[in-house]
Order: structure tokens, then C-alpha cells, then sequence
């Protein structure tokens, strides 16, 4: 790794029309878990002007199937949380089309246990953990901030500590990086949708003069950019027509923003909408849990964690770890650990982590990791292996 550099990430809003759909389909996820622990969730949404669409394969054990109008009602209830209540986006008169439908059966042949099979993982694919030591909560400090920014904005406007706000916005955060270390911003961008009070150039004033003072709340202080022409609020000028009326958003079109912010590799597959029998979701997750503890125990101050898996085979078919120059002890014996730790079939990881229950639709906006363990939810965050860690390889 290069000692001294700049590096960029990128947040959205809640109110992002691909945000809307991750957490529109993350909802459905949460409906079936909450009737069925078992059930099979793959749940797309399109949303644009006053209409949502869902598609996808879902199966559920006899009499625990949420009817059409509850899976309508989980949809319409998480538009009006995220506060969309406009002419071309309206959480209660946008038109509503559902064509989810059964399950394959040659699909769930290889998913499901059977005799002496263990279930097997939903589908092939690879799949990256990532921490380092650059925050508290070991999360690439571009994309913390950057998640940070949208989420003081979000609470504001929820709060109506401003009244100018509208739901949909974006973030982009540059920091300038000193031995290795992020010692402050060279640029920050927001981009956010407000009233039409705000489109006049004293409208324009207001809401930079507000956003800067969400800037120096979130970052640390002496981080704002030496330059105030690098600062950027609604580059493009007025910004009224926002969230799905603006632009459609889809599922899965925001896999940067959900993991690490371009700051590790990606395995492609977006999380939102799928049940944890899914390794695009439950494997992340758990390369994220094993990451992190790797980077608390003191054994890395970077750690990188590659899992793959065949659909229908239980167990990954390779494990990588990768702590970037930084690690105190071999790689190889990481690699010889961690399985011993956490059994990484499908069945095993959502045991450990507690996976079969509705607590996804949190997951769906400001980041997937990162994120405050508590109780049920982003348990993938919590750090409960590193003594074992440290036993092992201290």
C-alpha cells in the first residue's frame, strides 16, 4: 500500500431511489423471517413516478405465507417511514404490483437438508470481508464519514430540526491519507433534494450554510478542506424532483455503498432481499465478522477475507486472508483458525451469527457494517473472537 495518497467514498440517503428499493425488499425479507425462520426469500423492487414493482422466488411453510395485501402493506409502511409524501412519490397512492412467485424446486434440491445432506449454499459465487483500523469501528474512514454525513441530514429532517429537507441526497468524502494514517478532507460533496422555499439563490445559501455546519459536526476537528471551493453543495444547482420521480432505483445497485466504499474488493452480489440461506448475504457477513475480529485482536491493522462457495455444497471451497503488509503473525495460520472458530457452511454461519430472524430492513440504508451490534441485529459486528484469536495466535 502506498503511504501517502487521497481516497474517495460515496453515501446515499435513505431517500436514494435504489436505497428505497433495497429497503422496500429487506422488509419483505424481514415479513417472511418474521412468520417462517426457514422461509426462502429473493425479493427485487423497481420503484420510479408513483409506482412500486416487486419480483422474485419466495417459499414459506404452509400457513405462515404473508398474504398480497401484508406484503403491499410492508412495502407502502417503509415508503412512509423514509418520508416520501410527493406528487410523483407518494407512500400511499403509488401504484403497487407484486409478481413474486414459487420457488425452483432444482434450486431448493440443492439448498435444503436432506438424509445425511447438510444444506447446501443458495448459489455459487465469492464473497469479501474487509476491517481496518482507520475508526472505532474498524471501517474505511471515507465511507464512515461519508454515512455519517446522510445520516445527521436523515435525523434532522426526521426530527424537523430543518423543515427544508427532502428524503433523497448523496454524500462523497476525499481524504487525504499521511502515512498511511487520514489526517483530514481535501473535498466533500453533498447533493441533497430540498423544498421549493429553498430555490432562490438566499435558498441556496441557507441550505449550504446548513450543510456545512452538519460538516464540522461529523468530522473530526481541523478535517474541513483548506479550500472552500472544494466544498460542493448541490453542484448542479436546484435539486426539487428527487427519489424515485427522479430517477428509478432498483435492488442491489449500491453493493459499494452498502460494504466498504471502494476501499476492498467486492464479490458482485448485493444483499438486499435475500433470506441468510444466500452466501451473497450470510458469507459477506461473516467475512466481515472475521475481518473485524482479526483487526481487534491486534493480529493486523488491515485484513482482507475472501470465502467462495459452489450452490448446493455446504462448505466454502476456499478461505483467503490477506492482512496487506500489516499483520503481526502468517496468513496461512489465520487461514488454519478461523474455520476451527466458526464452522462456514450456510447452516453454520447463520447459527453463529443468529441469522434467521427479521433484522434486515436496519440493514438497508447507511451501511451494512459498520454499524452498532445490539442484541438480534449486526451481530457480524460484534468482536467476541478475539480472545480465542489471541489463544490461538497471540
Amino acid at each position: 500500500m502506498r503511504d501517502n495518497y487521497l481516497f474517495t467514498s460515496e453515501s446515499v440517503s435513505e431517500g436514494h431511489p435504489d436505497k428505497v428499493a433495497d429497503q422496500i425488499s429487506d422488509a419483505v425479507v424481514d415479513l417472511f423471517l418474521s412468520r417462517d425462520p426457514v422461509a426462502r426469500v429473493a425479493c427485487e423492487t423497481m420503484v420510479t413516478t408513483q409506482r412500486i414493482v416487486l419480483a422474485g422466488e419466495v417459499r414459506a411453510n404452509e400457513g405462515a405465507f404473508p398474504s398480497l395485501a401484508e406484503i403491499e402493506q410492508a412495502a407502502r409502511d417503509t415508503v412512509r417511514r423514509i418520508g416520501y409524501e410527493q406528487h410523483g412519490f407518494h407512500w400511499q397512492t403509488a401504484d403497487f404490483a407484486c409478481h413474486l412467485h414459487g420457488q425452483s424446486a432444482h434450486i431448493a434440491q440443492g439448498v435444503d437438508e436432506s438424509g445425511n445432506k447438510d444444506e447446501g449454499a443458495g448459489d455459487q459465487g465469492i464473497m469479501f470481508g474487509f476491517a481496518c483500523d482507520e475508526t472505532p469501528d474498524l471501517m474505511p474512514a471515507t465511507l464512515y464519514y461519508s454515512h455519517r454525513i446522510l445520516e445527521k441530514m436523515a435525523a434532522d429532517r426526521h426530527a424537523r430540526v430543518v423543515d427544508f429537507l427532502e428524503p433523497d441526497a448523496k454524500s462523497q468524502v476525499t481524504l487525504k491519507f499521511e502515512n498511511g494514517v487520514p489526517t483530514g478532507a481535501t473535498a466533500l460533496v453533498v447533493s441533497t433534494q430540498h423544498t421549493k422555499a429553498l430555490s432562490n439563490d438566499a435558498g441556496q445559501k441557507r441550505l449550504r450554510d446548513y450543510v456545512m455546519t452538519v460538516f464540522e459536526e461529523v468530522l473530526p476537528s481541523g478535517w474541513m478542506p483548506a479550500n472552500q471551493d472544494h466544498i460542493y453543495v448541490n453542484p448542479t444547482g436546484l435539486f426539487e424532483i428527487g427519489g424515485p420521480d427522479g430517477d428509478a432505483g432498483l435492488t442491489g445497485r449500491k453493493i459499494i455503498v452498502d460494504t466498504y466504499g471502494g476501499a476492498a474488493p467486492h464479490g458482485g452480489g448485493a444483499f438486499s432481499g435475500k433470506d441468510p440461506t444466500k452466501v451473497d448475504r450470510s458469507a459477506a457477513y461473516i467475512s466481515r465478522y472475521l475481518a473485524k475480529n482479526v483487526v481487534a485482536a491486534g493480529l493486523a491493522k488491515r485484513c482482507t477475507i475472501q470465502l467462495s462457495y459452489a450452490i448446493g455444497i455446504a462448505e466454502p471451497l476456499s478461505l483467503y486472508v490477506d492482512t496487506h503488509g500489516t499483520g503481526t503473525v502468517d496468513e496461512a495460520k489465520i487461514e488454519a483458525v478461523l474455520p476451527k472458530l466458526v464452522r462456514l457452511t450456510p447452516k453454520g454461519i447463520r447459527t453463529h451469527l443468529g441469522m434467521n430472524k427479521a433484522i434486515y430492513q436496519p440493514t438497508a440504508a447507511y451501511g451494512h457494517f459498520g454499524r452498532k451490534a445490539d442484541g438480534d441485529f449486526f451481530t457480524w459486528e460484534r468482536t467476541d473472537l478475539v480472545d480465542a484469536l489471541k489463544g490461538e495466535l497471540g
